[in-house]
């Protein structure tokens, strides 16, 4: 899940990238309202987690001017008061969900989360496809009864795979949402990492569960046989 973060304060910003990064989402964080909005319309993201007190351009104009374009990404307002009104204020503006500073990390991830089962960016907090289930919020790994130890990339790489099943993904989307980098054709680091990930997730002399699409890039095709 790629996520935006859009908090002038950088110790902030700093502290929810790397609790967002260890809990598996790609994230990018600007710190001014004006490059959140370019991004939020430029770009595609699962989610936002907009600071409501901004320079500038402050969230809740941002907000409304998504929702105003017609932009249904689910959006999580942070608040530094708890007053009623201002949370009133987000949630009528556009906002799906409002977190009131100072939080855990842990309480914003599950958040997002339930966010996103509640607007459809995710169905469920397991994924099961074939012999293959992902918990989420534990990020066990199993094939069939077995556990899989994944590093918190392949784990990124195999959700990916598992939210699309039978969709071809371009090396520049895999990339780009498993990385948070523009693709570099002149790198097979997203080749490498799915090796790596096949070794792991498929049955020795078994057929595969990431397929190469000859020119195009791969497809999950899971338990489809």
């Amino acid at each position: 899940m790629r996520i935006l973060v859009i908090e002038d304060q950088k110790k902030i910003a700093g502290f929810i990238e790397q609790g967002l990064k260890e809990n598996g989402f790609a994230v990018d964080v600007v710190h001014t309202g004006e490059e959140g909005y370019l991004n939020a319309t430029t770009e595609s993201y699962d989610a936002m987690v907009l600071d409501v007190m901004l320079p500038g351009r402050d969230g809740l104009s941002i907000l409304r001017a998504l929702r105003g374009k017609g932009l249904t990404l689910p959006v999580l307002v942070l608040t530094a008061r708890s007053e009623l009104n201002e949370r009133v204020e987000g949630l009528n503006a556009g906002a799906d969900d409002y977190l009131t500073k100072p939080f855990y990390v842990e309480e914003l991830v599950a958040r997002l989360h339930a966010l996103l089962r509640r607007t459809g960016g995710t169905p469920a907090s397991i994924l099961k496809n074939g012999p293959l289930s992902m918990n989420l919020l534990t990020r066990e790994v199993k094939r069939g009864a077995d556990a899989l130890e994944l590093s918190s990339r392949e784990f990124a790489l195999l959700e990916y795979f598992m939210r699309a099943p039978s969709r071809v993904l371009t090396r520049s989307q895999i990339g780009q949402h498993v990385w948070n980098l523009h693709f570099d054709t002149g790198t097979n680091m997203v080749d490498v990492a799915i090796g790596r990930l096949r070794r792991k997730i498929e049955e020795p002399n078994g057929p595969h569960l990431i397929e190469t699409v000859r020119g195009a890039g791969y497809r999950f095709r899971g338990g489809e046989r």
